[in-house]
This record gives C-alpha cells, sequence and structure tokens, in this order.
C-alpha cells in the first residue's frame, strides 16, 4: 500500500476519486495442487480507488469471499483514504444509505446515484452532478487498461502475493 500510496504522489490529485470493482482469475494450478491444499476459491474480487484526474490508483481491496455488499468495501476504503478526498462516485451497486451517512460524516461527498423504489428518488439523482458522477466510468478504464496491458489472472497462490500481485499491477499502471 505504501508503494501504491507514493506512486500516486507523483501525479496531481484531484480530490475527486472513483470506486469500482472487478474480478481476476487464478491461474490454473494442478489437481493434485488443488486438492492437497484446499484452494477452491477461482476468482480474486479486487476494489480499486482511482482518482478521476490523473487515473491513478490511490487504492486496492482484494477479497475471495464474495459475501458482504460492495458498499461495506467502498466505506473502508474510503476510511482510509478520507483525508484526500472531497468526492467519491461509484455506481448504483454501491447505493447503501448508510455508506452515504458514513461518506458524508468523514466530509466526503457521496456521487452515488439512487436505485428507483419511489419517486423522490429521481429528485434524489437529480441533485447528483453529472460532470462529476460521468467520471466514474475512470475506474472502469483502469480496470480495463490493467487487464488488457498486465492480464486478468493472476499468478500468486497464497492470498498475500496475490494482493501484492495486484497492487503491483496498479503501480506500473
Amino acid at each position: 500500500r505504501v508503494l501504491l500510496r507514493q506512486s500516486a504522489q507523483l501525479h496531481d490529485l484531484s480530490e475527486h476519486a472513483a470506486i469500482d470493482a472487478t474480478f481476476y482469475d487464478r491461474s490454473p494450478a494442478s489437481r493434485h495442487y488443488c486438492q492437497r491444499i484446499s484452494y477452491r476459491v477461482q476468482k480474486l474480487k479486487v476494489t480499486k480507488l482511482v482518482d478521476t484526474a490523473s487515473q491513478a490508483v490511490l487504492d486496492v481491496h482484494c477479497s475471495t469471499n464474495r459475501e458482504g455488499s460492495d458498499a461495506d468495501l467502498a466505506e473502508q476504503i474510503a476510511r482510509r483514504n478520507a483525508g484526500d478526498l472531497r468526492s467519491l462516485a461509484a455506481d448504483k451497486g454501491y447505493d447503501k444509505r448508510a455508506l452515504r451517512e458514513s461518506l458524508r460524516d468523514l466530509g466526503i461527498r457521496p456521487l452515488i446515484k439512487h436505485r428507483i423504489f419511489a419517486p423522490y428518488d429521481h429528485a434524489h439523482n437529480a441533485r447528483i452532478d453529472d460532470n462529476r458522477y460521468n467520471q466514474r466510468s475512470m475506474a472502469e478504464t483502469v480496470n480495463s487498461a490493467v487487464k488488457r496491458s498486465l492480464g486478468f489472472a493472476v499468478r500468486a497462490r497464497s492470498w498475500f502475493r496475490e494482493f501484492r500481485e495486484i497492487a503491483l499491477m496498479c503501480v506500473v499502471y
């Protein structure tokens, strides 16, 4: 994380960030190896916090289980980077009242569209600055660029080494 933070400091950061998650495959191992060490998880979920102006990766979170919501991870990542952010853009998958409230408590403006359940949700969505909200696609762009240039699979076998490999991919990007 320190190396990732230092590489991000080389860019002019804008205090506006976007968050998005993607999956990386674990490279296939032999069947014997997988049975011997109980290697069952085939995908690694990676959540990246990206500066919208420079497209620098500010923070990374890796997970091997699919339990919990994306909003819980976003809150944890935002809390780690609270001093550097003024706004956080995310898609509707991060729509959760508790996330919005915790972001506001940290002094971060949430730019997360509401899912439409009631007529007043349209009013909430109309108040969001569209130019800043549309910058959330920068996180998707970074995910796509990293996967295309550096690969969509991790080769390490242990969780810590997988995290380190993902972090190094982001530093190289």
